[in-house]
């Protein structure tokens, strides 16, 4: 039996990086998967290398979390389909460096509706599912929004959307208890396709002496969110390599 046995899991943000290795853990570990991402190709494709090793463990659907219909059509399918929701990974997020005179309306708008109100909106639509499965929620923010770890300089939008997002975790966690876990990732420099600049030797300070992999990352995850961690929440689990520690 997986760590996950019988659960049914969502994960945003599923179609790269973080959410496309939580993906296929979780789906290794039992769980059946619903993978949510805006890129159909790649969802696909995820999608049939799941089926291929454990058929029946997955569902693609292509959305856009931070689109109020795509929200809602979601919530549908989740429950014609599946009936439950155990666990809620809001992972879906975006990367993107301004200098504090570039930082306009749009920019401000795509950031904070991709990375913190589009955790706010799967939350309080799947929360009576979750609730009735005295379910999880787990949401990926950074250690960009720790409030002891200042990030890069022209980190202005990022790193503020993921300190609401942790704020807004801490917040859940207290009103839901004790029927829903809510906990937050917060991962360090991670070799995910969001980082367009490949090379990573501009983060040699880091104590581990290199950046994590994704599935890394997704080992945290899948521990916050399976029965071993049935007494965590609240929590922010930074998964750096020590990054934060500086």
């Amino acid at each position: 039996m997986g760590r996950l046995a019988e659960k049914t899991a969502l994960i945003t943000g599923a179609t790269s990086g973080i959410g496309h290795a939580s993906a296929r853990l979780f789906a290794s570990e039992g769980a059946h998967v619903i993978a949510v991402g805006r890129d159909a190709e790649r969802g696909e494709t995820l999608a049939a290398e799941i089926e291929k090793k454990h058929a029946g463990h997955v569902r693609f659907v292509c959305a856009d979390v931070t689109d109020a219909d795509d929200v809602a059509r979601l919530l549908a399918v989740v429950q014609e389909e599946f009936g439950r929701l155990d666990i809620l990974f809001n992972n879906a997020g975006i990367f993107v460096t301004r200098a504090i005179d570039e930082i306009d309306d749009a920019a401000w708008e795509r950031v904070f509706r991709t990375n913190t109100k589009a955790a706010m909106d799967m939350t309080a639509a799947f929360l009576p599912l979750l609730q009735r499965a005295k379910g999880v929620i787990l949401n990926t923010a950074s250690i960009g929004g720790l409030p002891y770890h200042i990030a890069g300089s022209k980190t202005y939008l990022y790193a503020s959307s993921k300190a609401a997002l942790i704020q807004f975790t801490k917040l859940c966690a207290l009103n839901f208890a004790p029927d829903v876990r809510v906990n937050c990732l917060a991962p360090g420099i991670t070799d995910t396709p969001i980082y367009t600049n490949r090379d990573f030797s501009r983060f040699s300070g880091i104590p581990m002496g290199r950046v994590a992999d994704a599935l890394e990352v997704a080992r945290a995850a899948l521990f916050l969110v399976s029965d071993e961690a049935s007494y965590i929440t609240g929590a922010v689990l930074p998964v750096d390599g020590g990054a934060s520690l500086k």
